[in-house]
């Protein structure tokens, strides 16, 4: 049975997922929000938000931003503004999935109260696995940028022993970094040290800062504060991989004269094609089971 898929709005590794959809024979895809693109995806109808008749859509892929708390899509490849509404959502099929990156409240209350699925993909984890791989790709090559050092046997401290974090820590590792890995979790402290690192619990950090180059967090929540940052070296750079607003206090970092980049969408920059295709290989796995 063919599906019909509406993909609104989405960046450079929406191309490429786009494409992986297009190769199957049972999808029809149907395009919001590329009319910028300089070339188009042949056989694929681009269309408005309001031509689209919501009721024959048996999936939705929002960008990995999702909706704003408006229900507002900012697209990458269009000016034409893109706005989801309660209503919009109310139509849709009961059968409908909605994919998005990451999710928010306004989204989540609207696909709630249509009663229809949310997969918040990032939240998944083996895209964040997967993931992870050009993200900390990303992060080698902005720290090769930003630094006047070799990561080879410079002082690494990664904040966070995620899936991301773990990543990071081992290819970091790998180039002859001295590694930490700051964590609160007994076990995550113990496979550190299996690894060879240096693990470090979370509430000690500050204690930890002097001797560091290089201060990579992953973690969503302020954990870089005042306390941490005044014992950091002032030549030291700061990656901060979390999402929005990150977790260092830029401002204060700013005031020592620390360099501190909050990172985003790494993979999406370093990677589009392998990132996409990580999605679409996840979407279709979803749409099989329908």
């Amino acid at each position: 049975m063919k599906q019909t898929i509406a993909v609104i709005g989405g960046d450079a590794r929406y191309l490429e997922l786009i494409r992986q959809l297009q190769a199957s024979a049972d999808i029809t895809i149907i395009l919001v929000g590329f009319d910028k693109l300089e070339q188009g995806f042949t056989g694929l109808k681009q269309v408005t938000i309001h031509e689209i008749d919501s009721r024959n859509l048996d999936a939705v892929i929002l960008p990995i931003t999702g909706t704003d708390m408006e229900g507002r899509v900012e697209p990458v490849f269009s000016e034409k503004p893109i706005y989801l509404t309660m209503d919009w959502f109310q139509k849709l099929r009961k059968s409908t999935i909605v994919f998005t990156g990451i999710t928010n409240d306004y989204l989540t209350k609207a696909t709630k109260k249509a009663n229809i699925k949310l997969v918040p993909l990032l939240d998944r984890d083996d895209v964040a696995i997967y993931n992870s791989i050009p993200t900390a790709e990303g992060t080698i090559m902005m720290a090769i940028e930003h630094t006047d050092f070799t990561i080879h046997s410079s002082r690494v401290m990664v904040v966070g022993f995620g899936r991301v974090g773990n990543t990071v820590a081992n290819k970091f590792a790998a180039l002859g970094a001295k590694v930490s890995v700051s964590a609160t979790r007994v076990k995550d402290l113990a496979r550190i040290t299996e690894m060879g690192l240096t693990a470090v619990p979370l509430q000690q950090l500050a204690q930890h800062m002097e001797n560091c180059d290089l201060l990579i967090n992953t973690i969503p929540a302020q954990v870089i504060g005042k306390e941490e940052l005044k014992h950091l070296p002032s030549h030291a750079v700061i990656i901060d991989l979390a999402s929005r607003p990150g977790g260092t206090d830029f401002q204060y970092a700013k005031q020592r004269g620390i360099k501190a980049i909050l990172a985003k969408s790494l993979p999406g920059i370093v990677a589009p094609k392998t990132a996409g295709k990580i999605l679409a290989d996840v979407i279709k796995q979803q749409l099989a089971a329908i």
